[in-house]
């Protein structure tokens, strides 16, 4: 469903030389993960990795093809595409292989190329290398296999599984080799690769692997599932961890969290779309199988599968997509980003000289610009007096805001100017007919508008330069009044989501970078989101909540990450949506904001066509000079229609 594909990583307890057991153990692990639509064995799981010079023995290798017939017999009822590993006697040589199986045949086998003989590894006295290989494909019959077909058998097959994902295949140190298999796979169309393994534990190997799988499926564009055999294989002189990875686009889908496990099972569902989406954008991967001549055509073979398990409810989808989970990883991507920011806004600095002129509303956006700008001031050794905040209080400011903008302002000992526009706001409603009771659009365009000529003219006055305090979000919904907060010299918060701000404040008081300011911007956190427009309640409250207008931020930046980074259709966004706010909001909920996202995110590129420089901090920007390209008058018409 939607691309996805359930993966799982089987890591069963092994009996060395007891193909029996083994047998069985590999047929109850099939058993339990049926409803998956690909399952991964480690390495040699039929008669365990350890065996070293049992692999001599011809009753073995005999008994490891009874046990891989045994598993084709099982597999008849399950769903699922296996790949088990197992050693077979093919050219006269002994080769350490990976069978996928499904439905009671083997589709293909693919032979371990690169074979370890140094350290602790001896494999090379044993098995031969695929490279030796002469057969293309070996008979089911003659082979014990069962049946009277012919297998192909090499490393360059890809297993297309029912149209809906192509899987490439490789085994253990093939990973670690210079170029591996999976690369050649990869430019070659495989989507998803699995890796059959057997590595043994030592200290920091876990942290390098993990590493490396992350990097192929990075560097590859691809979903990759890595099985690793587990402790109870020979102790005699090593351990082995039995450590499973599912990887998406260099991104840890699921892991099994012990050093040192075994008899267990890893699912996660891999998001095929996204490593389609991905290799559609990045043109380089492309490139890279007509740069390198040496990459053959790859043998496809077909396996019929229509019945997919993967639902993306094992998928972790976040509802926060822009925002870390772990507090350490957020504070350390807010502080990155932060950063960032400043080191932009300090090169505009010294290009433009000046000082820096900023309107100051005691909201978030505002008040993460100011943090900026009051850090780049220390950074370029200049005098925190070349801040000039300027709030800018009118018909819908209320006592909370305006007392954390003074506040703040005053803290971080920048240069502040209060500049009431009230009178000059009436002024010009009496000079273009507007009534000052009459809350519609021109009231509160009004206002901002009158915000922006003070500032830039503020700002020429004093030898500065307006930064601007607008974010990817509100620019993404064109929540912004044209030439007005929608302007600025250049914009400091144009590439953060507004569901990131809030903790990019946060980050700033965890790392204590202002202490002085630490009280006033726990409030601001606190503060509604309001472009306060409209006067408050009779209390003195914020009346008018943005939420309440344009809809949940949360809601927002889901449906955006998954627009600009994937490209994907609104039905399966929509999907994606009930299963991350399932606790959240109710399916007419999202259905509702998504159409209201995609009629504001249309009808609202105008503003997004002429936006001020601003630094990329994501992968999703709005730049029109860079990430996002868009006609003005493009119809969304089409997109509305799905949902």
């Amino acid at each position: 469903m939607f691309d996805f594909v359930r993966v799982t990583c089987a890591v069963p307890d092994v009996s060395v030389g007891n193909t029996y057991f083994n047998k069985n153990a590999v047929i109850e692990f099939i058993e339990q993960n049926k409803a998956s639509d690909v399952i991964v064995f480690p390495e040699l799981c039929t008669t365990g990795y350890t065996c070293a010079d049992l692999f001599f023995q011809s009753e073995l290798i005999k008994s490891s093809a009874d046990a891989i017939n045994e598993i084709c017999r099982q597999s008849t009822g399950c769903k699922a595409v296996i790949f088990c590993g197992a050693p077979l006697t093919v050219d006269g040589m002994l080769f350490n292989c990976a069978f996928c199986i499904h439905r009671g045949k083997i589709y293909g086998i693919v032979p371990k190329t690169f074979i370890p003989n140094y350290n602790e590894f001896y494999e090379k006295r044993w098995f031969s290398s695929a490279s030796e290989l002469k057969s293309k494909t070996i008979s089911s019959k003659r082979s014990g296999f069962g049946g009277d077909y012919e297998i192909p058998i090499g490393t360059d097959i890809i297993f297309d599984v029912g149209g809906q994902v192509s899987i490439g295949c490789e085994i253990c140190e093939d990973l670690w080799a210079p170029i591996p298999p999976s690369s050649t796979l990869a430019v070659s169309g495989a989507e998803l690769i699995v890796n059959l393994s057997a590595s043994n534990e030592t200290i920091s190997k876990r942290q390098y692997r993990k590493n490396l799988v992350k990097h192929q499926s990075g560097a590859c564009i691809c979903a990759y599932a890595y099985a690793s055999a587990g402790a109870k294989e020979s102790t005699t002189d090593l351990i082995f961890s039995g450590h499973s990875i599912i990887c998406e686009n260099g991104n840890i889908a699921s892991e099994n969290d012990e050093l040192i496990s075994t008899n267990y099972a890893l699912t996660a569902d891999v998001d095929i779309g996204k490593i389609r989406a991905d290799r559609l954008k990045l043109k380089t991967f492309k490139d890279a199988s007509s740069a390198y001549p040496g990459i053959t055509a790859p043998r496809r073979v077909f396996i019929d599968k229509s019945d997919f398990c993967g639902d993306g409810t094992r998928a972790g989808i976040s509802k926060l997509p822009f925002v870390p989970s772990l507090k350490a990883d957020r504070l350390s991507r807010c502080k990155d980003i932060f950063d960032m920011q400043v080191m932009g806004l300090k090169k505009r600095t010294e290009i433009t000289g000046g000082k820096l002129v900023i309107g100051v509303s005691g909201g978030l956006d505002s008040t993460l610009a100011l943090l900026v700008c009051a850090m780049t001031a220390r950074k370029a050794n200049l005098p925190m007096t070349d801040v000039v905040g300027i709030t800018m209080p009118c018909f819908g400011t209320t006592n909370r805001t305006y007392n954390n903008a003074l506040t703040l302002m005053k803290t971080l000992g920048i240069s502040y100017k209060e500049i009431n526009i009230k009178k000059a706001c009436l002024t010009h409603f009496s000079d273009t007919g507007q009534s000052d009771s009459t809350y519609d659009l021109t009231y509160e365009n009004s206002q901002a508008r009158e915000r922006t000529q003070v500032l830039m003219d503020y700002a020429g006055k004093v030898g500065g330069f307006v930064v601007g305090t607008g974010d990817l979000s509100e620019l993404a919904l064109g929540w912004c009044t044209y030439n007005a907060d929608h302007m600025s010299m250049y914009g400091v918060n144009s590439s953060i989501p507004k569901t990131l701000v809030r903790w990019m404040v946060e980050s700033v008081i965890e790392y204590d970078l202002f202490p002085d300011s630490t009280e006033v911007l726990k409030d601001i956190i606190d503060t509604p989101i309001s472009p306060e427009l409209l006067p408050p309640d009779e209390s003195g409250n914020i009346s008018q909540e943005t939420e309440s207008i344009v809809g949940p931020y949360a809601l927002h930046d889901f449906f955006l990450y998954y627009v600009l980074r994937y490209g994907f259709e609104p039905k399966k966004i929509e999907y994606l949506a009930n299963i991350a706010f399932k606790d959240d909001f109710d399916s007419q909920t999202i259905k509702k904001w998504l159409k209201n996202f995609y009629k504001r995110f249309f009808s609202q590129q105008f503003k997004r066509s002429c936006l001020p420089d601003g630094v990329k901090v994501g992968s999703i920007c709005l730049s029109p000079r860079g990430d996002w390209r868009m006609p003005s008058d493009a119809s969304s018409a089409v997109w509305l229609e799905e949902i």
